[in-house]
């Protein structure tokens, strides 16, 4: 079980990096050759996911991903499209900081039978949209707005929220495209107040970034576009 894998990081006081792939971004013919230098790497997990899905398969595109990695590959996904049986599991994701029914539980709804169907490990996941100092392409396509980031006692109200209501998981997304990251207080608020995992992803720049992020309680970070800018990023982690 992938969150039981997540929980003992969390236990034993340990930190994980999460390397997001979005398929729009990602040539299929390079997965296995990128995939060769993530497996030599200190990377916790792979998520495979992204706000839209213009031009990749992506049932294929995970299976390619799998056939070449023994690290736990996750959907981190954009919609109830998004959904593969080739995944060890899934983000099964709530966009708590929007008020649009669709991602609320419209989306969950519409991938829940198919979910059951495939035997997919669904990790309850509390997705908050923070502000980032730029409209994300998660913002327009989920047509919710983010929490202010200045707002740190929301973003707190929101994160015991999902705890309240039995989420596993807490993911803090500024979001791909992102001009600010997530600000430190309001992780450490997060972290101190509730008791289940945190991941903490978007506008992330450099690995000083990343350790400064685990100092303030994230028990896993995500990085993806830092990841394409630069793939020798890997060397460092």
């Amino acid at each position: 079980m992938i969150y039981n894998k997540i929980l003992e990081l969390k236990k034993n006081n340990k930190k994980g990096i999460a390397l997001l792939i979005d398929p729009d971004n990602e040539k299929i013919h390079n997965v296995r050759k990128n995939i060769e230098s993530i497996n030599n790497s200190n990377v916790f997990m792979i998520l495979i996911g992204g706000s839209t899905l213009f031009t990749a398969d992506f049932d294929l595109f995970t299976k390619e991903v799998k056939k070449y990695t023994n690290k736990p590959v996750v959907i981190f996904p954009g919609s109830s499209l998004q959904i593969s049986k080739y995944a060890d599991a899934i983000l099964f994701l709530s966009l708590i900081s929007g008020r649009n029914p669709q991602y609320l539980i419209g989306e969950q709804v519409n991938a829940a039978l198919k979910l059951k169907g495939m035997g997919i490990e669904a990790i309850s996941t509390g997705y908050m949209l923070i502000e980032s100092g730029a409209r994300t392409s998660v913002e327009f396509i989920s047509n919710t707005k983010p929490i202010p980031r200045t707002k740190s006692e929301i973003i707190l109200a929101h994160a015991v929220a999902a705890e309240l209501l039995g989420m596993k998981l807490l993911y803090l997304d500024a979001g791909s495209g992102a001009k600010y990251s997530i600000p430190f207080d309001a992780v450490k608020k997060v972290s101190d107040s509730v008791s289940i995992p945190l991941m903490v992803g978007g506008g992330i720049k450099s690995m000083d970034e990343i350790k400064k992020y685990f100092h303030y309680g994230a028990d896993i970070v995500v990085i993806g576009t830092l990841y394409e800018k630069n793939k020798n990023i890997l060397n460092d982690i």
